[in-house]
């Protein structure tokens, strides 16, 4: 899977998570928000999600906090 966290219009970050076959770049161009903050690729480990990588296109790398944040994303849902 690959993801995105974005700022939304109230300055807080968004993660979106989508399939590896859709690019950054046209993930980016359909969401409505302004900045995106960082990008990746992740996986889980166990229990764990693992994100690393990037998206030199964008010019984003995968974030130090983007794994905790995303699981917090995720059990809040």
């Amino acid at each position: 899977m690959k993801y995105l966290i974005m700022e939304d219009f109230s300055g807080k970050p968004a993660p979106f998570i989508f399939p590896d076959r859709v690019s950054h770049e046209d993930m980016r161009d359909q969401l409505p928000y302004i900045r995106a903050i960082s990008a990746g690729t992740m996986r889980l480990d166990g229990n764990a999600i693992i994100c690393e990588g990037g998206c030199p296109e964008l010019g984003l790398a995968a974030g130090v906090g983007d794994a905790e944040f995303i699981s917090r994303c995720l059990a809040e849902s």
